[in-house]
């Protein structure tokens, strides 16, 4: 479902493979550059209003992602919410064998842990957010971050893996008379 004046960029990649409709859903005004992935046992991505999702980076979901309002995410960007492989390599070889010869499994188990970014976070070039991880309201996550723990609002965070380095002034400005 694509939200009133969103658009998405002809080198964008939607991929579905669950086939089901409320697979994703993206916002008003919003620009998806990059890739959104649901896997065919579940996963489900929710992209706010006035976001920007940048060219090469990967959204995959297999439980849950939701990216809420103005939240600006740059190119090469990778965020997951399951560990897209299972750990067993004997599970993890049938998963393979099974999406090289008819398609991703309707039936499996891959650690899906929902994934949340809070209203008009940026998250920097190149950066990883891991499953099950909430990057508060506001925060920056620098690029090339790995992000493994969660991250509190009105932070900067840095690093492999991600550590806060700074705090935010939070008096910003307002949009529409509303304090961001």
């Amino acid at each position: 479902m694509l939200g009133r004046q969103s658009t998405v960029a002809s080198s964008a990649k939607i991929l579905n493979a669950g086939q089901h409709s409320f697979g994703i859903r993206i916002g008003q005004n919003t620009r998806i550059e990059g890739e959104l992935f649901v896997f065919a046992h579940g996963g489900q991505i929710c992209i706010g209003d006035w976001c920007f999702i940048g060219p090469g980076t990967r959204i995959w979901s297999a439980a849950k992602i939701t990216i809420k309002d103005r939240v600006l995410i740059s190119h090469n960007v990778n965020i997951f919410d399951s560990l897209t492989h299972p750990i067993d390599p004997i599970r993890r070889h049938k998963q393979f064998v099974e999406i090289a010869t008819r398609g991703h499994p309707n039936e499996i188990d891959l650690g899906g842990r929902p994934t949340v970014i809070e209203e008009d976070a940026w998250i920097g070039a190149g950066a990883m957010i891991m499953r099950g991880i909430r990057v508060g309201a506001r925060s920056i996550v620098g690029a090339g971050a790995i992000v493994t723990k969660d991250v509190p609002a009105d932070v900067v965070v840095v690093g492999n893996p991600a550590r806060i380095v700074r705090r935010l002034n939070n008096s910003y400005e307002s949009i529409n008379g509303k304090r961001i």
